[in-house]
């Protein structure tokens, strides 16, 4: 009878444990994900129920994009929780991004510290929607109780629109698929050698000049000698930009301009050739690759330049970091320069290195005085950095811990792990991937071991703020091929991102494969490799 008991008492944990695993369909994981008895019968009748104005616009959202999936649109109301609706409330106790969610055969209920944490729980609902089965009378989704948040308060996703330039729209279905894996920050990289693609209305012939290069190269860079002979360019206007801001702030997510200096500048000079050392002539780049021609550093025209064009950005951003590049500036050209030769011996500095720190760091503190921070990739190191600077670790993980052991805040984006311009398999050629960034590929299990921590004691761990994928586009000119690249590895970052310390990937592709209905309903263009059991 005992042994009977026992076997009982084993199967019956099976199930309670498959059961629990089976209940668990989100991406990224959930702290505490628990099965309970019974499910909700979801219909076109059901509606959801916001307990106070600020969390309308976000059943708002909400129902939009799950119309999507249900194939009708659920009515917002203004009113106290009811049986039968989705319920939307605030508790103050929890954290700012930390929400629960109730699915009973009463009701929904979603709780969070924040709006923005509501939003996090509707984007949990949406994808365990989406993995029932739905008909035009709606669906049944099965109880559970979740409590969950997020371990690094930064996850982010950037696109480069200056290699090849993507429509308002397409810009507004990038911020969509990063909402979806509650990624919370836009890295939007907008000023390039190749191209200047935001509008500053002190200078106009940025939007005429700077935006568009004569041809773009076809093929592999520094193999290829071939050229499209077409001009190729565009700007964001000041109101586009005011509107894509809109459209992420009612996802909650904040955009992180980045205005290059003082290298990748090539476009701003061969509109104003006098802010480079020589004075031209430039042309704005057909290719890719690093140019030699940089900002000058020691006019102070190039930093008026840059503070008036800052000014025009600080009014369109509202969020505090603003990304001031700092990466692949050659200092070639400051060596040859008597001004740049100049400011270096008028400052007391020892090389071009504290040349670009002085750079570096008086463009921060002009920053600093209008409230705002600085993020700059992990080059800003050479030559020394201010306490105060956040770095973006780009070249591995060397300079986010060497960032992280003097103190400064670390975002881990390591190309070995986080660039999503490189190939996605092992064998690009066997396995059919377009042309792509050719170094060592970033698989989908590559991109998810990465460890945001290794190789910092628990004190320096607390500097490392985050985590975020990169998207260059020098091969990427298509919106259908921004997404093959993003999809679906954005969602292995964004589990690293949110469930650092819960992660097993197994189970990741397990709800991958659920997930995959939701990216189908919403048409996204997903690579099909990971699916296909390729990698």
């Amino acid at each position: 009878m005992k042994r009977l008991l026992l076997v009982i008492f084993a199967i019956a944990c099976a199930a309670t444990a498959y059961a629990v695993e089976y209940a668990n369909v989100i991406v990224p994981r959930p702290l505490s994900c628990e099965a309970i008895e019974g499910s909700f019968a979801l219909t076109p009748k059901t509606t959801i129920r916001a307990t106070l104005p600020s969390l309308v616009p976000t059943g708002e959202v909400f129902a939009a994009d799950l119309e999507v999936v249900l194939g009708n649109k659920l009515v917002v109301k203004k009113s106290s929780a009811k049986k039968g609706a989705i319920n939307l409330a605030l508790n103050s106790a929890l954290a700012s991004e930390e929400y629960t969610l109730k699915i009973t055969a009463d009701g929904v209920w979603i709780t969070g510290g924040s709006e923005r944490a509501v939003f996090y729980g509707l984007q949990s609902l949406r994808q365990i929607v989406a993995a029932s089965d739905i008909t035009a009378a709606g669906t049944k989704i099965s109880a559970v109780n979740i409590a969950d948040k997020p371990h690094f308060a930064y996850r982010g996703g950037m696109l480069d629109v200056c290699r090849h330039i993507f429509t308002v729209d397409e810009v507004k279905r990038y911020i969509d698929i990063l909402a979806l894996h509650k990624i919370n920050k836009f890295h939007w990289h907008l000023t390039e050698d190749q191209g200047w693609r935001i509008e500053i209305k002190r200078y106009p012939e940025l939007s005429e000049v700077g935006a568009y290069r004569n041809q773009t190269l076809i093929g592999r860079n520094r193999k290829s000698k071939l050229y499209d002979g077409t001009r190729y360019g565009g700007v964001f206007t000041q109101d586009e930009v005011r509107e894509v801001v809109a459209y992420a702030s009612a996802r909650y997510i904040d955009i992180i301009p980045e205005i290059e200096m003082p290298g990748h500048a090539v476009a701003a000079l061969t509109t104003y050739p006098h802010l480079g050392c020589t004075g031209g002539p430039y042309e704005v780049w057909t290719r890719w690759g690093i140019s030699e021609n940089i900002f000058c550093a020691g006019k102070e025209s190039t930093f008026e330049f840059i503070e008036n064009v800052l000014t025009e950005v600080l009014e369109l951003f509202p969020y505090k970091y603003i990304h001031i590049g700092g990466d692949e500036a050659p200092r070639a050209m400051w060596k040859q320069c008597p001004h740049c030769q100049k400011r270096i011996k008028d400052e007391g500095l020892r090389d071009e290195h504290q040349l670009q720190s002085y750079f570096m760091e008086r463009v921060e503190r002009w920053l600093n005085e209008r409230g705002r921070s600085i993020i700059g990739w992990d080059e800003i190191l050479q030559g020394g950095i201010s306490k105060s600077a956040t770095v973006m670790s780009w070249r591995g993980t060397k300079g986010g811990i060497a960032a992280a052991k003097l103190g400064n805040d670390v975002i881990m984006a390591p190309n070995t792990y986080c660039y999503i311009d490189y190939y996605q398999t092992s064998d690009p050629a066997a396995n059919g991937e377009p042309l792509a960034n050719g170094r060592r590929p970033v698989t989908l299990a590559k991109n998810y071991s990465l460890d945001p921590y290794a190789g910092l004691d628990e004190h320096q761990q607390k500097f490392i703020k985050g985590v975020q994928v990169n998207l260059w586009t020098e091969y990427v000119s298509t919106f259908d091929h921004v997404q093959h690249m993003l999809l679906p590895r954005l969602a292995a970052l964004a589990e690293t991102g949110w469930s650092y310390g819960n992660k097993d990937y197994a189970d990741f592709s397990r709800r991958m494969h659920i997930l995959r209905k939701l990216y189908d309903k919403q048409g996204f263009v997903y690579a099909p490799y990971f699916f296909n059991g390729i990698e």
